[in-house]
């Protein structure tokens, strides 16, 4: 088979079949979101499923509560000519009813805390309706760029002795189309992370004195540093960010408040931010900024 033909048959096999397009998406790190696109799939399902089950749970008890009520009708038919011995029982009724009252409208609180949640659920569905659609647009970028790797790829083809020295040069590459992408999404996050600073500065009233990418500070390279006149803001920028990023990104703070003399505020930024990693974060006074 020539480079040729052999191209062709990866190309082919990109658009024709799903396991090996999802093994290349894997290689470039698009298996972990199409993983948690999944999972929270899964989860709203189990939660969809709770609900109908506490449903039923719910219907059953209000046929349980139905049987009773006639159940006490036809005593209270049989009870009539017995009105004075069935004083106290009217009492002990009486308690019941208060006891019932409160109960419902306990249950009237857990439907309008149900109510909420519910609302809250909507909300997250928007927040990842719009990370879906970001998703699908660094997909078709990373399209774009195997693309343009394609055209690269019938330079090497007279330079080539046979299809392992192919083989080997296509993994090299793939490895550097990865870095590639992974510099492109840090450098598209910071710019991110530079524009929701700006707004914030205009709320608060800080006026920006230098910003700087890639800075050095005392031995540490921070991937955003911006100075106003009240504070320091360090940035670091990471796909999946690790509880190791979030330990850099205080001896960072630290460094940078040695040099400065001011108030340092560190922000971790990133796609994949575990739940833990993020709690870790926070707990360390660092702002977690997600997309």
């Amino acid at each position: 088979m020539s480079l040729a033909e052999f191209k062709k048959k990866i190309l082919h096999l990109l658009r024709e079949d799903e396991e090996f397009r999802m093994a290349v998406a894997g290689l470039i790190g698009l298996d972990v979101i199409l993983s948690e696109l999944r999972k929270l799939r899964e989860d709203f399902n189990k939660f969809v499923e709770l609900q109908e089950k506490r449903w039923e749970e719910e219907a059953r008890r209000w046929e349980e509560n139905n049987k009773r009520w006639e159940e006490n009708n036809r005593r209270w038919e049989e009870q009539v000519k017995r009105w004075e011995e069935q004083a106290k029982r009217w009492e002990e009724n009486n308690k019941r009813w208060e006891e019932q009252a409160k109960r419902w409208e306990e249950e009237a609180r857990r439907w309008e805390e149900q109510a909420k949640r519910w609302e809250e659920n909507n909300k997250r569905w928007e927040e990842n309706n719009k990370r879906w659609e970001e998703a699908y647009k660094r997909f078709e970028a990373i399209e774009r760029k195997l693309l343009e790797h394609d055209k690269r790829f019938e330079a090497i083809e007279k330079t080539l002795l046979n299809h392992t020295l192919v083989l080997e040069d296509l993994v090299k590459r793939v490895s550097r189309l990865e870095l590639e992408v992974g510099a492109l999404s840090e450098i598209t996050l910071t710019r991110y992370v530079w524009d929701d600073l700006r707004e914030e500065f205009k709320l608060r009233g800080e006026e920006v004195v230098e910003r700087v990418r890639n800075a050095r500070v005392n031995g540490y390279e921070v991937d955003l540093l911006v100075e106003t006149n009240k504070n320091i803001y360090i940035v670091e920028v990471k796909i999946k960010p690790t509880r190791k990023h979030v330990d850099s990104l205080l001896r960072k703070s630290k460094a940078t408040m040695e040099k400065y003399g001011k108030p340092v505020v560190p922000i971790l930024a990133g796609t994949m931010i575990g739940n833990d990693v993020e709690e870790y974060a926070e707990s360390k006074d660092i702002k977690v900024y997600k997309y």
